[in-house]
């Protein structure tokens, strides 16, 4: 958005040169750093030397730390000094899921916005958009499934459909089933689940141990 020439309402328009860029990662002003594997002191002193650069396509230059709560101590202190007088035209993307891991001076110098987790009707908006793009068919109760196993993440949700739909080859003739994403999951059927809580219950220890038996097969 802060690098789009045809802004509407503070969106992305994701038709000018700089969006189409941006979406196939051909933007040589948007530069992502994963922290878990770029933590040390001297990774963030080789950025700060670039920061000093402008921007080569953009307006302005945007870097995505990402896992930011994996970087030491030591390379904290080193950005904290960026961040306290940064260029006009340089923006930080401190991205996490641990900002208690963070040191209060790198809080008190930013903006925090707290991503929420997708809602079940969205989920399911997004899931069925794919599905019948990709000529699939499917049952409902399936797609519920793939939701409540997912805990609200997109990602995670396209992630599991993605695997059920490998395992079952693309077919477009076959219905995805509540078989096909319990399979992919490792889930149990819920049947068996229902006898072995019904066999424990009344003592039937063998009843127990057969439904057991059969899970494992």
């Amino acid at each position: 958005a802060l690098n789009c020439t045809n802004r509407k309402d503070s969106n992305p328009c994701n038709k000018c040169n700089n969006c189409v860029a941006i979406n196939d990662a051909s933007f040589m002003d948007l530069i992502e750093i994963d922290a878990a594997s770029n933590r040390g002191i001297d990774e963030i002193r080789e950025l700060k030397e670039k920061v000093g650069f402008l921007p080569v396509q953009g307006t302005y230059k945007v870097y995505i730390i990402d896992e930011v709560h994996m970087l030491t101590s030591e390379a904290f202190n080193a950005l904290l000094k960026t961040l306290e007088e940064p260029p006009s035209n340089i923006v930080f993307i401190l991205a996490t899921t641990e900002v208690h891991k963070l040191p209060q001076t790198i809080i008190s110098r930013t903006q925090r916005f707290d991503f929420k987790l997708a809602t079940k009707d969205q989920l399911r908006e997004k899931l069925t958009h794919i599905l019948k793009k990709e000529g699939v068919k499917f049952e409902e109760e399936a797609i519920d499934l793939i939701i409540s196993s997912s805990g609200g993440s997109f990602r995670d949700s396209e992630t599991i459909l993605e695997k059920v739909l490998s395992s079952t080859g693309y077919e477009k003739d076959k219905k995805v089933n509540v078989e096909d994403v319990t399979t992919v999951l490792g889930f149990a059927d819920m049947q068996l689940v229902n006898d072995l809580i019904e066999y424990t219950y009344k003592g039937d220890v063998n009843k127990a141990f057969e439904v057991i038996s059969i899970s494992l097969d």
